[in-house]
């Protein structure tokens, strides 16, 4: 059951969130989409779960490709939203990724753009691996993309201000213990909000035990979303793909 102390279930089933974030790169995130599809060769018999979906924008796109895709979010919101485009071929399910999926098992399972290391512990990652593991069928692909913790601590901006359909976001950044944190500090219709992110700052070498001990093996570690070879002081992230 989610506990109300966890930040991901307040802050991503916002409206806030999507307002903050309404001008990420579409055009970036097909062309990385596009080139997963050509990576793994999908066909429209692979059943596909799109792990931590949000609004299902990238499920969405992959279904209108001719594929069958099942959407996953911790949101209730996401999935309200998500649930108008569904069709034959295209579901989407609250679900949290701790969980083992109780339905049939996906041929391909992609978790986006830092879905992960929300967790307050390593226990949580790997219970989520784990779950994650369970639900594929022998032989089933996973890909984890996910933040390059090194490029983004030493590059990190500590303030910024960015204002967004007349919402003005005060966003400041910091590196607390194991986790990089996000404070977000604004004003909407005379009431004050605070929200915060904080992803893990999980390195290669903590998800590659994971990855072991759910018995994933690593076929290919990317380090963008050209599928360029991951360089650990220069990636932007870190893209797993393992092998059930």
């Amino acid at each position: 059951m989610l506990k109300n102390k966890e930040w991901f279930g307040a802050w991503f089933d916002s409206p806030y969130y999507h307002i903050l974030y309404k001008h990420r790169d579409d055009k970036e995130a097909r062309g990385f989409i596009d080139h997963l599809i050509t990576y793994f060769h999908f066909s429209a018999q692979d059943r596909i779960m799109d792990l931590a979906c949000g609004k299902g924008r990238h499920a969405i796109y992959l279904n209108k490709k001719g594929l069958d895709v099942v959407g996953l979010d911790l949101s209730p919101q996401n999935i309200a939203h998500a649930s108008k485009f569904e069709n034959e071929r295209l579901k989407f399910y609250v679900h949290d990724m701790r969980q083992p999926w109780p339905g049939n098992k996906f041929d391909y399972v992609l978790n986006l753009f830092t879905s992960f290391g929300y967790f307050e512990n390593k226990g949580e990652n790997q219970q989520a691996i784990q779950a994650i593991a369970s639900g594929m069928v022998p032989g089933g692909q996973l890909l984890i993309d996910f933040l390059n913790p090194y490029t983004v601590i030493n590059n990190m901006v500590p303030e910024e201000v960015k204002t967004i359909n007349g919402i003005t976001f005060h966003i400041q950044k910091s590196v607390e213990g194991e986790f990089i944190v996000k404070d977000i500090n604004f004003e909407h219709l005379g009431r004050a909000y605070h929200f915060q992110e904080k992803v893990k700052a999980i390195r290669r070498l903590n998800f590659m035990e994971y990855f072991k001990n759910a018995n994933l093996e690593l076929i290919d570690l990317f380090g963008d979303y050209k599928l360029n070879s991951y360089i650990a002081e220069k990636s932007e992230r870190m893209i797993f793909v393992l092998r059930k």
